[in-house]
């Protein structure tokens, strides 16, 4: 994708931030796609890998660090760890009830990884994780699969009462039972695009306005419109950790809460 303008000479590539490379790569190519961003194996470290790396050390400083010197009067890293638990908390406790409780730490995860891979990604110089299908998709099939396999676990074939809609009338039930079975097989689908789509949308469009920066005319406008951009950026990321959050405590609920019995 490339967006050109003739007269001024400007060349803008909104999605170039969004290409996996190799962090150690000895090509002198210069050209787009070189050895550094082709041929990638699932060993290769990448910018993928190491800022997903990031993210998982920034959150164990929150939770281990933030919390090693526990006081009646918290500290600001401790203050921060506890809002979080205490939210994602009564979060899982409202939307799943009190059997989802005990899945709280993967949720509580889950959570912390999405955030941190947002907000990190707004970092100058950085790289965005959950942009990519590569990696919000296993992070849906993580929670699909597991949610299914605990529906069946905890209550075997009665898990599949929850596609036979009892409220309606008995002719439309077996329609409304094979909308419901694609529905559901549509969860990881829509669960990892919508996180991955809304986090490049925002990137994308912050990377072309700011590419109109070197224009002196209108420099002070994109000044502006990148600042109020990237402030709403910093909310969506926010936002979109506590739809995916939430999301997966909706479809753990359909697993352990008691419509099934």
């Amino acid at each position: 994708m490339e967006t050109e303008v003739e007269h001024t000479g400007l060349a803008i590539h909104p999605m170039d931030q969004f290409i996996v490379k190799k962090l150690f790569c000895h090509t002198e190519s210069t050209a787009p796609m070189n050895e550094c961003t082709t041929n990638i194996h699932w060993y290769d470290i990448t910018n993928v890998t190491m800022w997903m790396a990031i993210a998982v050390l920034v959150i164990a400083a929150i939770l281990v660090l933030g919390t090693r010197r526990r006081a009646i009067v918290p500290s600001r890293s401790q203050s921060v760890a506890e809002l979080l638990y205490g939210f994602i908390h009564n979060m899982v406790e409202e939307v799943t009830g009190h059997e989802g409780v005990k899945y709280f730490p993967y949720v509580m995860t889950l959570f912390l990884f999405v955030l941190c891979g947002n907000v990190l990604g707004l970092l100058p110089l950085s790289f965005t994780t959950t942009s990519h299908m590569a990696v919000t998709v296993p992070l849906a099939l993580m929670v699909f699969i597991g949610v299914t396999a605990l529906g069946f676990m905890k209550n075997g074939p009665g898990f599949l009462k929850m596609f036979w809609v009892t409220s309606a009338p008995l002719a439309i039930r077996p329609v409304l039972a094979v909308i419901e079975v694609i529905s559901y097989f549509v969860r990881p689908v829509s669960h990892s695009i919508r996180l991955a789509g809304n986090m490049m949308a925002g990137h994308a469009v912050i990377k072309v306005i700011a590419g109109f920066a070197s224009i002196v005319v209108v420099s002070p406008v994109v000044v502006g419109a990148v600042t109020a951009i990237y402030a709403l950026e910093l909310l969506v990321a926010v936002v979109q950790a506590y739809v995916f959050t939430i999301l997966t405590c909706v479809y753990l609920r359909d697993a352990v809460g008691d419509a099934h019995h």
